[in-house]
This record gives structure tokens, sequence and C-alpha cells, in this order.
């Protein structure tokens, strides 16, 4: 079986987790809960065995183009989705963070992306690939987390659904900060100082990464030290992923530089 074939099973049980979850929404059942976790669990098992048939056949990292990243994000997505249910038990996010899953599947299955595994060019080849996007990736996953519960903070009128979505968007963007501390900025300068002699050159998703990881910065600053809480941080936390998302997105189409992708 090819790596094509488990991508689309994966996409199946992920679409099948989320309509599991939205059910929840409105039949409060648990076992609609349950049964979409399970298939975001057996789904995540699924696109896992993807990733590692993709591995073999490129003979490179499983991340090195749009349609690559794009698979790995949305894996990245549904495992940060499942530490945090099996946590913080929050099955209410569920169904809109496997959406955001799912949307970006469907991106990496359009005809328009080109799915070919090509050979690297001579800078990619770096076992710092693995630790830079790979880290990177995961700690913009546990954003996505983030953002969800953020924006349910917004729309929230009981206050003890709000406590709880305001308490676990900030546990996503404490584990969420550091891996793309880690992964972005540092292994990001490291690999880019091996590669071109240099630590920073205002490449604009370097520029457009630093911008993320200040917004974020600015939530834990402003929680921690200044005891912000509530709709202020939920605002900067909803901020903070769509400066994200424009790294990822944005950059790659709107702005040429050293880290678009084909």
């Amino acid at each position: 079986m090819t790596e094509a074939t488990f991508f689309t099973a994966a996409f199946i049980l992920y679409a099948v987790s989320t309509l599991c979850y939205l059910a929840f929404q409105f039949t409060r059942k648990a076992g609609a809960a349950a049964a979409g976790l399970g298939a975001a669990f057996a789904g995540l098992a699924v696109h896992t065995v993807a990733l590692v048939l993709r591995t073999f056949q490129s003979g490179h990292a499983p991340f090195t183009n749009m349609y690559e990243s794009l698979s790995f994000l949305a894996w990245a997505v549904v495992l940060a989705l499942v530490i945090v249910e099996a946590k913080f038990k929050v099955p209410k996010a569920g169904g809109y963070v496997m959406l955001i899953a799912i949307a970006v599947m469907a991106l990496a299955s359009s005809p328009l992306m080109p799915k070919e595994a090509a050979p690297l060019v001579p800078a990619l080849q770096s076992y710092w690939l693995w630790l830079h996007v790979s880290v990177t990736l995961l700690g913009e996953a546990f954003f996505a987390v983030a953002f969800v519960t953020s924006i349910m903070y917004l729309r929230a009128k009981d206050p003890e659904k709000r406590e709880k979505m305001d308490s676990v968007s900030y546990r996503c963007i404490s584990i969420g900060f550091p891996l793309f501390t880690l992964g972005g900025l540092v292994f990001g300068m490291v690999w880019a100082e091996k590669a071109w002699g240099r630590y920073w050159s205002w490449d604009p998703k370097e520029v457009w990464s630093l911008i993320t990881w200040f917004v974020f910065a600015l939530y834990l600053h402003t929680r921690i030290v200044m005891g912000w809480k509530g709709k202020r941080s939920a605002v900067i936390a909803v901020l903070g992923f769509l400066a994200a998302l424009f790294t990822f997105f944005g950059v790659n189409y709107l702005l040429s530089g050293l880290h678009s992708y084909k």
C-alpha cells in the first residue's frame, strides 16, 4: 500500500472524528465525544504510517515541500488535540480543532498541490531539517488548539466554561511556545549558520516567525507578570495564531525568500 492510500484513510477517519465531535455538540452524549476521540486516534495512527512511508519512499524528512508540510501539520494538530483531550477533557473543542486538521488535509489533497518527492538541495540535506521543521510545527499545532479554545472563550457566556477555556488556552500556549522557540528560532538559527554562514538574514519567514514569537511572548508576559486573563489574553492568542498562519502560508505565496516551499 502506498503513502497516498494511508493519507486518504487518515483523511476519512479525521472526517469521521469531526462528525462525531460535532454530533456531541448537539446531543451532549459522552459516547459521541468518545467516538470522536477514538476516530482521531485511529486516524493519527494511520497518518503516522503515511508519514513513515513518505520518509522511506522519498529518502528524506516528510516536510520538504508544501504537500508534505501540510500533511505533517495536520498530523501534529491531531496529536496536540489527543494530548490536550486526554489531559484536560475538552470535547467541545474537539470538532473545531478537527475542522482545522481536515481543512489542512484538504489543502494538501488539492490537485494544484505538487505531491512528487524531489531530491533535496544540499542546504536541506541535514539532520537540522528534522529538528527545525518538526519541532516548529508541533509548537504551531498547540497554538491551533489554543486558537480554538480562545475563540470558544470569547463566545461563551457561562463563567465556568469561560474559565475552563481560558485555562486550556494558557496551558496549550505554555507547551507550544517553548517548542516554537526551540524549533523555529534556536534550531533555525543554528541550521542557518551551518548552511549559509550566518544566524540571521532577515528573510521574510524569519521576520514573521519572530513576529509570531513576540505575540505569544506578549501573551505569556502579560499573563504571568501583569496578571492578564480572559478576553485580553484570548485576543492575543487569536492574533498569535493568525500570525503563525501568515508565516506558514502568506510568506510562502506572497513573499519570496529562502524558506519558500514549492
